[in-house]
């Protein structure tokens, strides 16, 4: 049985002219030939979609259609594909126009590479992985990367392919059950380049390439995160020919920081406060991506409060100003006491001074948390 023509292009028997012709223009281009070279299925599809479209873009056969379906033309002389005999050349010549010019007479599709046009070739992208140090990536750097690429060889030359006279593709013609099949296909020859070697080295490959060591210089803009990767146009491995050279892609790996913790752009630091410190105040050297710097520490500072040093973490990698660097005080208490000690501790038991009076001002962990978030 016959599919109908409406499903076929996905419509509802209320669709207007408009949308039909929408509709088989979306499927023609999806499933045209040039775009999918030896693909039996795409084929099929396509000249369905055409073959619907044929009928429901005429006002007659699409009346006598949804009367009678497909029984309205099994007489041979009402239309449609069954009956009027028609083959691809008659689909690209009889449709083309809706494209506004995308189909040439014959299958050559101009939008997708088809026409008679030489291909461009681009040689293959190369990888590579840079490990970077926080303050690195905190300021910025310059990479000297020493990379092994494929060139052209010196003295190497390049021919018109005879195969595809320089087209980079090759037509080929298929008979099929409803007329004439003509699809392009990549020159087997030439691989699409659409030249071939002349003359080449003796160092060089089968394409006129050799390898090269290069030193390349990468610059790694401040921000960059870990994972992301960064382009150098142009530092891949050469294409044969005219074609363009691929790509260098370097992708970013953060070394850990001995002391700073990264959490996007704001950098975290555990500073450890002794009892007396933590008691009487005190200042401390710690360390930021940019140099050491001293915090100040309050008499009676609490183990868990955040110090923000603000614009003392990381750049943003959209420039949009920098992220903070949080100090977290820990209180250290001793684990192991003197006999002195212990008796100081033992005498200070009953102190009003050491009992825990939190104020409201004292924040709670989870407080602190939103706070720092906020």
């Amino acid at each position: 049985m016959k599919e109908d023509y409406y499903e076929i292009l996905g419509l509802s028997k209320s669709a207007s002219d408009a949308e039909i012709k929408k509709a088989y223009r979306k499927m023609a281009l999806k499933y045209h030939p040039d775009k999918n070279p030896d693909d039996s299925e795409a084929e099929e599809k396509f000249k369905k979609a055409a073959e619907a479209y044929e009928v429901l873009s005429n006002a007659d056969k699409k009346a006598r259609y949804d009367q009678f379906g497909h029984q309205a033309f099994n007489g041979g002389g009402g239309g449609g594909f069954g009956g009027g005999g028609m083959n691809m050349d008659d689909i690209f010549s009889q449709f083309g126009d809706i494209f506004g010019g995308g189909f040439s007479n014959g299958g050559g599709f101009s939008g997708f590479g088809g026409g008679g046009r030489q291909r461009v070739v681009k040689g293959s992208n190369l990888r590579i992985r840079v490990t970077l140090s926080l303050e690195d990536i905190a300021n910025g750097v310059e990479k000297k990367i020493k990379v092994k690429r494929k060139i052209q060889a010196p003295g190497t030359t390049y021919k018109t392919c005879s195969t595809c006279n320089g087209a980079g593709q090759v037509t080929r013609v298929t008979n099929t059950i409803l007329g004439r099949m003509q699809t392009a296909a990549t020159c087997q020859t030439c691989g699409g380049a659409g030249q071939t070697i002349d003359k080449k080295p003796s160092d060089a490959d089968a394409q006129g390439l050799k390898v090269s060591e290069e030193t390349v210089s990468v610059k790694i803009p401040a921000g960059v995160v870990d994972g992301m990767q960064l382009k150098v146009t142009g530092k891949g491995n050469d294409a044969p020919g005219n074609g363009i050279a691929g790509d260098l892609l370097v992708a970013i790996q953060e070394e850990e920081h001995s002391t700073l913790k990264r959490e996007g752009d704001n950098l975290h630091y555990d500073m450890y406060v002794s009892l007396p410190d933590a008691v009487l105040g005190n200042s401390k050297e710690i360390d930021t991506v940019t140099g050491k710097v001293r915090i100040k520490i309050e008499p009676g500072v609490q183990s868990g409060k955040i110090l923000r040093l603000r614009g003392k973490g990381i750049p943003s990698i959209n420039g949009y100003g920098k992220g903070d660097l949080l100090v977290h005080v820990n209180v250290w208490t001793p684990k192991t006491l003197n006999k002195k000690q212990k008796a100081f501790f033992e005498s200070m038991k009953e102190d009003e001074h050491f009992e825990p009076k939190p104020e409201s001002s004292d924040k709670s962990f989870f407080e602190k948390v939103k706070d720092m978030f906020s």
